[in-house]
């Protein structure tokens, strides 16, 4: 069985983000790592592997030069090869076109099983498994807590408020996984050295045969109409017992209607 991981280069939580004219996110020119929702796909692929449910591991991502700097996280934690579709016209694609370009690159890989984050850390588009799943024709399993594989088929549990559902598709198949499918390993010193040696195939637009026009913030479906610094915080209320404490906090929050 070969697996795909889909990855994701996002900014550091820390960084300062810088937009590009067209107000789309300069993301090779910000300071960025491994999407840490992306790190728990990694990771049960991993467990998939070494329980010798997997004979393959190739990573998948979309993004300017320096998101190899997630590839290669992910090639040191473990895993086999990566792709990367870099081209100039990907700048500023908004979900749906990242979705064709994903699902066009997914094809040419020939995965049997497709992991991902179930959202990215910055954009927080947590539909896009779904709309890959779609184009692909693959049942998607969404929110995985656990997963594992047997007799050809993909089994996952998940928690909603009520209960806890187990739910099984047939493979091919793609599942996204949350943060509480277990924690993500740290790459060791042989993995990254390992990881410096372990093919990276990049793929541009022509490669995959999709029109730049499709793509970019020309091709969006949505439009970012303005881009501003978040306001600075102010100063909060604070209130001092001096035996009427409880009846001012009542009037504070009475006056801001939080009561």
């Amino acid at each position: 069985m070969k697996i795909a991981v889909l990855i994701k280069y996002v900014p550091e939580a820390t960084a300062t983000w810088r937009f590009a004219e067209d107000r789309a996110l300069d993301r090779d020119g910000v300071e960025g790592r491994l999407s840490e929702l992306d790190e728990y796909a990694v990771e049960q692929a991993i467990r998939l592997a070494e329980a010798g449910a997997a004979t393959e591991i190739g990573y998948l991502t979309m993004g300017p030069a320096r998101a190899a700097d997630a590839v290669r996280k992910a090639l040191a934690m473990g895993g086999d090869r990566a792709v990367h579709v870099l081209d100039d016209a990907l700048h500023g694609s908004d979900a749906v076109s990242t979705s064709l370009v994903l699902a066009a690159a997914l094809r040419r890989m020939a995965a049997d099983l497709v992991i991902c984050g179930m959202a990215s850390t910055d954009a927080e588009m947590a539909v896009l498994p779904v709309m890959v799943a779609d184009r692909l024709g693959l049942p998607a399993v969404v929110n995985a807590a656990t997963l594992r594989v047997e007799d050809g088929t993909v089994i996952v549990e998940r928690d909603t408020d009520d209960a806890t559902e187990e739910v099984v598709a047939p493979l091919p198949a793609l599942v996204s996984v949350t943060d509480r499918s277990g924690e993500a390993r740290y790459p060791s010193f042989k993995g990254i050295v390992a990881a410096k040696k372990k093919p990276v195939t990049t793929w541009s637009l022509a490669d995959l045969e999709i029109p730049a026009a499709l793509v970019g913030t020309g091709g969006a479906a949505t439009e970012v109409l303005a881009v501003r610094p978040r306001p600075p915080r102010e100063a909060g209320t604070v209130i001092t017992d001096e035996g009427d404490a409880a009846a001012r906090l009542a009037d504070f929050l009475a006056a801001n209607k939080l009561l």
